[in-house]
């Protein structure tokens, strides 16, 4: 028959359809030219990035940029060994970014590993399998437990059918799927079987149009790179106007064009620090490695740091916080006694408590979990050379059951073996039960129901009294206000088993059990750790209001009162700002939640698994996908959790803090030194030093400072407390927090040792600018270790590399007045020892005043103070309502 499929965005198009129980399919014919209309059933992958274009991208970065023109200028002025410094910090910088993208980057289709790579098919009256590629529309597919949904099918036929939807909504408990229904792409048929004909296929599946949202939405620049582009907009403007300044000073004082010319274009590529750029690279590529040996592997180089100035982490639920199995929470038995069930996954291995104490199992508890392994047809899959842990074999919420009764002693299969069953009643969606009879040692029958607490603890099926029914239904009720999914199970002894199975009657109740997608060990410690930083934590899921509320709870993010936000009940974006719960929302509107987050200042981190988190992940500042979610997550991130564990989160957040002071600490110490040369050039000629320093000093003192000292700097340890202050606020300067005093301050102690040193060289007639060039160079190395990151009490300094590079870079500036082919090269003149001690003795000074003023209590100017429970993040949020 012919009829109508609506697509994707309402597209609808006319083709022959498979009638409804039809085993025809598509003839080979038919289906080869849909395909070649419709095109395969795949995702649209995203375009391949060229080496030109990774090498482009690192090229266009401001400061990189600034390093160009500098390079340029010094051709210009045939200083070819300072331009050849310059381009090869260049090549560093763009050869580790352009390596870590690639190696990170996965030219492959983001779908590929979760998409059904197979497909059972109908095709010219004939079952086959071909790649799921090859799907079309039309196609009559047939699905059994374990298997991918290929496409978006109409289900006509359909049998027990329960589907884990989870990848794509979040939603933890299997959905049952009837005839008339559709299965979307990328689910996992957990029990049951199916036949259906396919709808969509390919961009237009519910699958293809996440994966489709995911590629097209970009992401935003981190705030380092921002804080950097203004930065480097600040220096070439602030580096231009000095050096202009010093020109028209310099032609005032009656030197010669030319000269002025050279000296100032020498202090532009002086006031740059030219290997700024390495020293952020180097100190992303360190903090990389360090992250993936904590097992987490960034696929940008960028997302390092970004992760140190979160001040929002939009967390999924299902499998992120969640361990994303099905467990027994809490078992109710039938007088009234309520028990809490702890342990990991399916293992079999777990604890029984009451009352927070770890209890032995009673036989009433021993009773219900038996009844629970016998009326179930699920199992657990034991640790193999592919999976290192306990995995459920059918519907996960059976498979809870099956290690809820190992984990009170039970061996399933003796139990099972114990009692066989002899009969069933499968689970029935209308009546929301499943019942099974097993034979007794004796000869009798077991009768066991299990299901849905309104239908299972009813009359006529039930046999008890009025007020044992309504405690447990109390029960009932108070589990699934905790966001449990609720059993009832209930049975009976008897000489006969039922004439029908469908409706036993005069079962005695056994008890209830809450099955949930338990915590992940740790995770309110995690929530802990991240309200001591200052981050703000927030949940945000597909699944149920009432599950969303108890997680949350859990983790102390919400209390009775607290707004849960409703996805299905309105817009997220425009909730409350207090609102930290979002629950039944979809993939556009975790995108909304974002931007909404966003466009008030904050920083946000997106953590998930799923295909549904894909787009989020994208969006946010910095996506954080856990090792063992779906292929489409782990590439829509830009941070992996190889070990989804998520107390990683927070140790890449001291990381990212780490890298942030790093670079912070670089341009306290290089524009100290840039200011410092600046000054000295600027009121030398007042105080009667014409040219104190001649262009290829500057270029010598600015290469010695600025190179392996600079670069070893990004390499200090984390200082003390760095996990227990707020976030800088993204609206922060790099420049901000007091650094840019900081910078004056350095320049000035520097500026003023220097003059005070070539004025008194000059009045005893010694050679004065080299006194200037000697101990302006000294004075910049001491600065760097009087910025060096602040020692652990009892701990010894773990930086070695940095006293070094001082030590190395030390000796080839005195090398500058000393050997003679470095003297004709520079212009300077010879200094005696004394001389040379004289100007080791001042240059301590500058430095020794700054580590006096940090090690006496003048500080820093950059502590944050600590922040327990209620993060910087949250008060933001309180003063913007």
């Amino acid at each position: 028959m012919t009829g109508q499929v609506e697509l994707a965005g309402g597209d609808v198009r006319p083709h022959t359809i498979v009638a409804a129980g039809s085993e025809a399919g598509l003839s080979s014919a038919e289906a080869a030219h849909r395909l070649r209309v419709d095109g395969p059933n795949a995702a649209t992958t995203p375009p391949r990035r060229h080496l030109a274009t990774r090498i482009l991208r690192q090229l266009t970065d401001p400061l990189v940029a600034l390093l160009l023109a500098a390079a340029v200028v010094t051709t210009a002025l045939r200083d070819y060994p300072d331009t050849a410094v310059i381009l090869l910090v260049v090549a560093v910088n763009t050869v580790i970014g352009v390596v870590q993208e690639v190696r990170a980057d996965q030219a492959i289709a983001a779908l590929d590993q979760l998409a059904a790579p197979t497909a059972r098919v109908v095709r010219d009256g004939r079952d086959v399998v071909l790649p799921a590629a090859e799907l079309v529309r039309g196609d009559l597919v047939r699905v059994e437990a374990g298997d991918v949904v290929p496409a978006d099918l109409l289900l006509h036929d359909a049998s027990r059918l329960h589907l884990d939807e989870s990848a794509l909504t979040g939603e933890s408990v299997p959905v049952s799927r009837t005839a008339g229904e559709q299965a979307s792409a990328g689910t996992v048929v957990t029990t049951g079987r199916a036949a259906g004909t396919v709808v969509r296929t390919g961009a237009a599946s519910a699958l293809g149009r996440i994966a489709t949202l995911a590629a097209t939405t970009r992401p935003a620049a981190t705030p380092l790179q921002r804080r950097l582009a203004a930065l480097g907009r600040v220096l070439a403007l602030a580096a231009v106007a000095l050096s202009g300044l010093v020109f028209l000073v310099g032609l005032l004082n009656g030197r010669p064009l030319g000269e002025m010319a050279v000296t100032a274009v020498s202090l532009v590529v002086a006031a740059v620090p030219e290997s700024l750029p390495a020293v952020v690279t180097l100190a992303l590529a360190l903090g990389a490695r360090r992250m993936a040996a904590a097992r987490a592997i960034p696929r940008r180089l960028h997302a390092v740091e970004t992760l140190g100035s979160v001040t929002v982490i939009a967390s999924d639920k299902t499998g992120t916080l969640t361990e994303g199995r099905m467990a027994v929470q809490q078992a109710v038995t039938r007088d009234g006694t309520r028990f809490t069930v702890t342990g990991v996954g399916y293992a079999p291995h777990g604890t029984v408590h009451r009352e927070g104490t770890p209890v032995a199992v009673s036989d009433e508890l021993r009773r219900l979990a038996r009844a629970g392994l016998l009326c179930n047809d699920a199992a657990l899959a034991p640790p193999d050379e592919q999976r290192s842990w306990w995995g459920a074999v059918g519907d996960p919420l059976e498979a809870a059951l099956v290690a809820f009764g190992a984990r009170c002693g039970l061996d399933p299969q003796t139990t099972r073996d114990a009692w066989p069953r002899i009969a069933e009643h499968p689970f029935d969606q209308q009546l929301r039960r499943m019942t099974t009879v097993h034979r007794t040692c004796d000869g009798r029958y077991l009768v066991v129901c299990k299901g849905a607490p309104e239908s299972v603890l009813a009359a006529p099926l039930l046999d008890a009294d009025v007020a044992e029914r309504e405690e447990l239904v109390a029960a009932a009720h108070r589990m699934a206000g905790a966001g449990l999914r609720v059993l009832a199970l209930a049975a009976a002894l008897v000489e006969q088993p039922p004439a029908d199975l469908a409706h036993p009657e005069g079962l005695r109740p056994v008890g209830l059990v809450g099955v949930g997608d338990p915590l992940r060990a740790g995770a309110p410690e995690i929530a802990d750790g991240l309200a001591d930083a200052g981050v703000r934590l927030m949940l945000v899921t597909g699944d149920h209001p009432a599950t969303a509320a108890a997680i949350a709870g859990e983790l102390g993010l919400w209390t009775e009162g607290d707004p849960v936000v409703r996805g299905d009940d309105g817009d997220p974006a425009q909730a409350p700002a207090v609102a930290r719960v979002f629950a039944r929302t979809q993939p556009e509107q975790k995108l909304d939640i974002i931007a909404g987050l966003q466009s008030r200042g904050h920083v946000v981190a997106m953590t998930g698994d799923g295909v549904n988190d894909a787009p989020a992940l994208r969006r946010a500042d910095i996506g954080v996908a856990m090792g063992g979610g779906t292929e489409v997550a782990r590439q829509a991130a830009d941070l992996v959790l190889v070990d989804d564990d998520l107390s990683t989160v927070a140790t890449a957040i001291g990381e990212g803090r780490r890298i942030y002071d790093n670079i912070r600490r670089f341009l306290r110490y290089a524009l100290s030194g840039g200011v410092a040369e600046i000054v000295v050039m600027l009121l030398g000629p007042v105080f009667g030093l014409p040219v104190p320093l001649l262009p290829a000093q500057i270029l010598w003192i600015n290469l010695l400072t600025h190179g392996v000292p600079g670069v070893a700097l990004g390499a200090e340890p984390a200082e003390p407390g760095t996990l227990r202050r707020t976030p800088r606020s993204p609206q922060e300067s790099v420049l901000g927090a007091g650094l840019g005093r900081q910078i004056l301050i350095g320049g000035a102690l520097i500026s003023a040792v220097t003059l005070g040193a070539g004025l008194l060289a000059a009045r005893w007639d010694r050679p004065w600018q080299s006194v200037i060039f000697v101990v302006l160079g000294l004075a910049q190395l001491g600065v760097a270790l009087a910025v060096r990151a602040p020692r652990q009490s009892g701990h010894r300094w773990r930086n070695p590399a940095l006293p070094l590079a001082v030590a190395a870079s030390a000796l080839l500036q005195v090398a500058g007045v000393v050997l003679a082919p470095l003297r004709d090269l520079l212009g300077t003149e010879a200094l005696g020892v004394g001389e040379l001690l004289a100007c080791a003795a001042v240059s301590v000074l500058p430095g020794l005043v700054l580590w006096s003023a940090r090690r006496f209590g003048a500080g820093t100017g950059d502590a944050r103070p600590r922040q327990r429970r209620v993060s910087q993040a949250d008060n933001d949020t309180k003063e913007e309502m």
